[in-house]
């Protein structure tokens, strides 16, 4: 595929769950609305790039990448960096949030499912959709969970594959562990109900920043992360939902293989009064 304009739209929060490629998901859509997945890639893209000196993150950055089709993956999305570091990404600009996302909705909503059975169904072969924009008819809840505190051994052993930390860091000072699990539940244009788990990045990095505004004190830091997810998006933003798969449940063919990677939440667009 060689060089890739891609528009970064996906990070998530690392999973110790996750093999050590898919570690951190990032994903974004071409030119023409395609979507595509970009693994591996090392946790200090998750830190952005330096933008006259202040950090920046890539998300609704138009990229330019070295990427090659990925020959052990069966998801037509997934692509690999032939650069791994990423060190030769050219920026080329960002798309903002004026006339209420509209440039953002031109790239991110050409191809939209209403229907979790069309969904699940274009997931298996021969179609092997695996990232994709969804439109819930009504999202009914926003939910917490507990979460274990520590990460599991097997993440803190990817310390010695040498790119995902700097040696003199463990992997729980870099990105420490999310003890909540935080997911939506929402129904499709037949009333279909789903409970998904969000992954995105944002909501992690959201408690965390929420957490230390409120001192330590996690059921504020919580309460706050449920009224933007909660009270503030599901009253004031139209929500759709990026979706995406892992390559060991894909390959399993579970009964829903999909979780929340992304959340896109321009504002309601106001209704002109005739009367």
């Amino acid at each position: 595929m060689a060089l890739t304009k891609v528009l970064i739209t996906v990070t998530t929060y690392p999973l110790p769950s996750r093999s050590y490629d898919e570690l951190v998901c990032t994903a974004g859509v071409l030119e023409n609305g395609d979507w595509i997945r970009i693994y591996p890639v090392p946790l200090k893209f998750l830190q952005g790039f330096k933008d006259n000196g202040k950090m920046t993150s890539f998300k609704y950055h138009w990229l330019e990448i070295d990427l090659q089709k990925r020959q052990d993956d069966f998801r037509p999305e997934s692509h690999s960096p032939i650069n791994h570091t990423f060190d030769n990404v050219n920026v080329i600009g960002k798309i903002d949030t004026k006339r209420n996302w509209a440039e953002r909705k031109h790239y991110c909503l050409q191809n939209i499912y209403y229907n979790k059975k069309k969904l699940l169904d274009d997931s298996l072969a021969p179609n092997n959709t695996s990232l994709v924009t969804f439109k819930p008819s009504k999202i009914l809840s926003f939910e917490i969970e507990n979460d274990n505190r520590e990460w599991k051994n097997e993440w803190k052993e990817l310390r010695k594959l040498g790119d995902l930390f700097d040696q003199d860091k463990s992997p729980e000072i870099q990105i420490p562990k999310l003890p909540y699990k935080f997911f939506y539940n929402f129904i499709d244009d037949e009333g279909v109900q789903s409970r998904l788990m969000i992954e995105d990045w944002e909501i992690g990095a959201l408690y965390w920043n929420c957490l230390r505004r409120a001192e330590g004190n996690e059921t504020i830091a919580l309460e706050k992360v449920r009224q933007k997810y909660e009270n503030e998006f599901l009253t004031k933003n139209d929500i759709y939902l990026f979706l995406g798969t892992t390559k060991e449940w894909h390959q399993r063919r579970g009964k829903n293989p999909f979780v929340i990677i992304g959340v896109f939440y321009p504002k309601f667009e106001q209704q002109l009064s005739f009367f």
